[in-house]
């Protein structure tokens, strides 16, 4: 009979893959590309090049991913200290930081050498700004000293709209703005109330969150605050013609759904 079970070799490979993919933190990175994927959708009016489509999400992939390695290096003191981090690849000891560093270069190395040759070089650089705005302004700067942290530090994850539509066009219209302007404003109630479930964690590595600082009762109000600037702005695409009633409906349904979520957590008992 033959078994199903792997050799201690192949599973210390299995093992030191997992562990550089966790580095990457890859359940995040679909949603980066799926705003990626929406702009190129909108630039190219429903007419996108599959190839450039595929090649774009593939570096998006790659710039995504060397930018939460990096992340996972310069944070790796808070991830040991905190239980729910402390088993992730670098504080746990699996992945050495001189070999992630290596890895998180290479990377993004890859991830501009495609937008270059493939795409264009706008695309290009503004994949690379999306890395370095994270992690200076965002990880360097804002995570560890201020409650607006995840407000400035939310441009960083609106980019990747603007490398979409520079993929496709190879400009940046008012279009592309938009939907920055949209992820930008959606990510602060989004990251809060995460950030409410998990605020003890914050606390005892003194990161100064909206809910660790400022409470709990603040922070729903803050969160609705900013649902109510995001949705008006989800529908100033259909008169810029970047998209039509079809967009305009579900965009309705998914606001109504948004709106009511955030009402429904500002009314709870504090």
């Amino acid at each position: 009979m033959i078994g199903t079970s792997f050799s201690p070799k192949h599973e210390n490979f299995f093992g030191v893959i997992k562990s550089y993919c966790q580095l990457t933190k890859p359940r995040i990175i679909p949603l980066l590309l799926i705003t990626t994927a929406a702009a190129m959708w909108l630039a190219a009016e429903g007419n996108v090049d599959p190839l450039k489509l595929l090649i774009t999400l593939l570096g998006g992939t790659l710039a995504a991913a060397s930018a939460q390695t990096l992340n996972c290096i310069y944070d790796q003191d808070i991830d040991y200290e905190m239980l729910r981090t402390r088993k992730r690849p670098i504080p746990s000891g699996r992945v050495q930081v001189s070999h992630a560093l290596i890895f998180a270069i290479i990377l993004g190395v890859l991830s501009f050498t495609l937008f270059a040759v493939f795409v264009n070089l706008l695309s290009a650089f503004l994949a690379m700004s999306g890395i370095a705005f994270y992690m200076v302004i965002y990880t360097h700067f804002l995570k560890r000293h201020s409650t607006q942290n995840i407000v400035i530090g939310g441009a960083a994850g609106s980019i990747p709209p603007l490398v979409g539509w520079a993929a496709v066009t190879g400009d940046l219209s008012w279009a592309a703005w938009l939907l920055f302007l949209i992820i930008f404003l959606w990510t602060p109630p989004h990251f809060w109330a995460l950030a409410l479930m998990i605020r003890d964690d914050y606390a005892q590595v003194n990161v100064p969150m909206l809910p660790v600082i400022k409470g709990e009762e603040n922070t729903v109000e803050q969160i609705w605050l900013y649902t109510l600037l995001v949705v008006p702005c989800t529908f100033l695409l259909i008169p810029l013609g970047a998209s039509g009633w079809l967009y305009g409906v579900v965009a309705t349904v998914l606001s109504g759904l948004f709106l009511a979520k955030a009402w429904q957590l500002r009314q709870m008992p504090k």
